[in-house]
């Protein structure tokens, strides 16, 4: 795991965009992360209809979801935005 790229134990649903997200931090910049609902759900095999559940399978996944992050961060994957999406 790379020390450079820190997480905060903080997650949001955004209904809007049908995703958590998760912010990162590398050298000092704010990285926003965010994993779809549909991604969630493919990892849980189930339908996840509130914002509960959809954060209880956020935290259960949380650890995979940090490495995928990290992953797309040290590659440069970002969108336009500057964000990483994980769907």
């Amino acid at each position: 795991m790379n020390q450079d790229i820190l997480f905060a134990d903080i997650q949001t649903w955004d209904s809007g965009r049908q995703a958590v997200c998760f912010p990162a931090q590398q050298a000092g910049a704010l990285i926003r992360c965010w994993v779809s609902l549909i991604w969630l759900e493919k990892q849980a095999g189930e339908v996840l209809t509130d914002e509960a559940a959809i954060l209880t399978a956020f935290t259960s996944y949380r650890f995979d979801l940090e490495e995928l992050a990290e992953s797309m961060i040290e590659d440069e994957d970002f969108n336009q935005d500057g964000e990483v999406m994980i769907d």
